[in-house]
């Protein structure tokens, strides 16, 4: 009785661990008119066929599913890795983080982009943060804080 007692709560305390790493996202939903036409590219909603979500950092994945932890719905990305030629086609920085995985614009339909800043500001992960005016997206992405810094750097309307 001794070892099926142990066993039990061996398998139990095995299944909490395993389900408290397993990241909310997971039950995300990504249902509703704002996802019609968007396609799944590596796990990612994607805007367009333009948008390439396989290069993305594991700090940046777990980014993004702790926004669709926070809010119950999928992400959807705006922009993602980009070469030199798409990032300077797209306006983008010469050091853009977009050139190094670790960086997207992202958007999750039905969400106020204003609590979309609100929670970034908070998160500790996100070292950048980029606010476009008239646009329905934020930037993020995970490059490290400057000494000091308890928020994103941020830029661009934040």
């Amino acid at each position: 009785m001794k070892t099926i007692t142990r066993s039990i709560a061996t398998a139990l305390a095995c299944a909490l661990t395993l389900g408290a790493c397993m990241p909310m996202a997971m039950f995300a939903s990504s249902s509703g008119a704002g996802y019609a036409g968007k396609r799944n590219d590596w796990g990612t909603i994607v805007a367009s066929n333009d948008v390439n979500a396989f290069c993305i950092t594991p700090k940046l994945r777990f980014l993004i599913w702790e926004f669709e932890g926070q809010f119950g719905k999928k992400v959807v990305m705006h922009s993602g890795y980009r070469d030199e030629q798409h990032n300077s086609a797209s306006g983008g920085a010469d050091n853009s983080y977009h050139k190094r995985c670790m960086a997207a614009d992202i958007y999750i339909p039905g969400i106020d982009k204003q609590q979309l800043i609100n929670f970034a500001m908070r998160n500790s992960s996100v070292g950048g943060l980029g606010c476009y005016p008239g646009r329905p997206f934020i930037h993020v992405d995970v490059r490290d804080r400057p000494k000091g810094y308890n928020r994103p750097v941020t830029f661009s309307g934040c």
